[in-house]
């Protein structure tokens, strides 16, 4: 899905007051890892994800592969921690994350 950059900055507002909700560290991205990203990200939309990695590429390539398996975009990234965003369609109208049409 691609947002516009309104769009960003809206989801980017919401985002400021979130906690990380997944924590990726040394060990990498491993199935149940992915697993439990996927089942987050349903069910809350929009989450923060703090990734240890030893250097800058190694980071950006984790964010990328979480949002690439998972349909994913990346909203932010600041230091390690990256707001990430995928709508769920399955979710009762009243519940979904509301974002301006742009």
């Amino acid at each position: 899905m691609t947002l516009s950059e309104s769009q960003k900055k809206y989801l980017r507002g919401l985002g400021h007051s979130l906690k990380p909700l997944i924590m990726v560290g040394d060990a990498g991205l491993s199935e149940a890892l992915l697993a439990e990203f996927d089942s987050t990200l349903q069910h809350h939309e929009l989450i923060k994800v703090r990734v240890r990695a030893g250097d800058r590429e190694a980071r950006d390539a984790m964010i990328e592969k979480l949002c690439e398996v998972s349909s994913a975009t990346l909203v932010q990234r600041i230091g390690n921690v990256a707001l990430v965003y995928r709508a769920n369609p399955d979710k009762k109208p009243e519940k979904r994350l509301r974002i301006p049409s742009n």
